[in-house]
């Protein structure tokens, strides 16, 4: 009850992005039961039914990274000062994520079952003159354990994941000093809403996003500017990153020139091609994830090469304090970016059917969506130093700067990156 009356009050905004959950999650479980409705109609293939059911995971994740990033921005179920006193503390509150989680999860499940179930013609009599009649199985009676379990699985593992990484850690010190940044959200931001300067009466910080430093000193203020007055360390999966990208590149040079090897056929999707292309796809999406964040972080040391003055320090800092925030959505984004420029010049008209266009608008959509949600939540955590900026006398204009810098910045690393990965991942397509 608690979680719908968070989920009914919330600002347009959140719903906004809690209807962007709820498409995506319709989507997938569309998806599924069309793989199940293929599977049904073809029982005499196992191996392309389960080549439909395997294709539906990169929905699936896209769809459960993009539960995750809207759960970390949700401003209702934030820790505050005093929700503990009342029986709302970090267990409850991520109690809560989880179950908006998997309302707006189960609401698009939900659309997705009454969409299959009007295409079959099980509601009101098959439409477009039975077009959808072979895909869907029509003329075959739909097994309803089958059917619930396929989905059940986004509102599960969404729930499931937003529950693990919103998991509160505790209060203790931290392993990087005491500033609390290696916490996650909800132990982070309690330590933040309960830490005070012993001795000076002060009151807690109030500030979203806002991280006291502890002062050397008894009775001394805290600093409210971590992101200036310390670098944050870099991210440690560059080099790692790195090895996978190259690896990736490597297998679809190698499986370029390689006849096709009888690998999975793709459902009415992208071509059918060697098994070497496709593993170098995937390896080629997860380094890009996975040097992001480091790319990000380096992004911002350059930005203070050679003498930097107040706004490039500004700029490059802030990219260096949210390289693991908006490092990893960036790259999702970037292989996205590759894979659908790598695909355009194909030439068979046949390559692409309604399902894939289905699967390539989830699987894009949740990763922009994803990137600008993350955008928007390190906009909150570092609403706190914005407000010192202002105060200290900062011109507004100067932060605003400062953001196009950072975003320049990375349009500059990022955007010949994409290139020249979209370019290696097209030579297999092209012979």
């Amino acid at each position: 009850m608690l979680a719908l009356r968070l989920t009914r009050g919330a600002r347009p905004a959140v719903q906004l992005r809690r209807l962007l959950v709820t498409a995506a999650s319709a989507g997938t479980g569309f998806l599924l039961l069309c793989a199940l409705g293929y599977a049904l109609s073809h029982p005499d293939s196992p191996g392309d039914a389960t080549a439909r059911l395997a294709w539906c995971l990169p929905p699936l994740a896209a769809t459960v990274h993009l539960a995750v990033a809207v759960a970390r921005t949700d401003p209702g179920t934030r820790p505050r000062p005093g929700l503990a006193a009342v029986g709302l503390g970090p267990a409850r509150l991520m109690l809560v994520s989880a179950t908006t989680t998997a309302l707006s999860c189960v609401l698009g499940s939900m659309l997705a079952l009454l969409v299959f179930l009007h295409l079959r013609g099980d509601l009101t009599g098959m439409p477009f003159d039975g077009a959808a009649e072979e895909a869907l199985a029509a003329g075959t009676p739909l097994p309803v354990p089958g059917s619930l379990t396929l989905l059940a699985l986004v509102p599960l593992i969404a729930s499931a994941t937003v529950a693990f990484v919103l998991r509160p850690q505790g209060l203790g010190p931290a392993p990087d000093g005491g500033t609390g940044r290696s916490y996650g959200r909800f132990g982070a931001r309690v330590r933040e809403a309960v830490r005070g300067t012993p001795g000076t009466g002060q009151e807690p910080a109030s500030a979203p996003g806002a991280v006291a430093v502890e002062a050397p000193a008894a009775g001394a203020a805290p600093d409210t500017l971590p992101a200036l007055a310390e670098p944050s360390p870099a991210p440690k999966g560059l080099p790692w990153g790195v090895a996978v990208l190259a690896a990736g590149l490597a297998v679809e040079t190698y499986a370029a020139g390689a006849s096709d090897d009888g690998g999975p056929a793709l459902p009415v999707a992208l071509p059918a091609g060697p098994t070497g292309v496709l593993v170098g796809w995937l390896l080629t999406a997860v380094g890009l994830a996975l040097a992001a964040p480091g790319l990000t972080h380096l992004c911002g040391l350059l930005l203070q090469a050679v003498r930097p003055g107040a706004l490039r320090l500004l700029a490059g800092r802030g990219l260096m304090a949210e390289a693991a925030r908006i490092g990893r959505p960036l790259g999702v984004v970037c292989a996205v970016a590759s894979a659908a420029y790598a695909m355009t010049p194909l030439p068979e008209p046949g390559s692409f059917g309604p399902l894939t266009a289905l699967g390539a608008a989830v699987v894009t959509g949740c990763a922009v969506a994803t990137l600008l949600t993350a955008a928007v939540e390190a906009r909150q955590d570092r609403a706190g130093t914005t407000a010192a900026l202002l105060r200290l006398g900062a011109p507004a204009g100067a932060l605003r700067a400062a953001a196009a810098l950072r975003a320049g910045a990375l349009l500059a690393v990022f955007g010949p990156l994409t290139l020249v990965v979209a370019e290696l991942a097209a030579l297999p397509l092209a012979r």
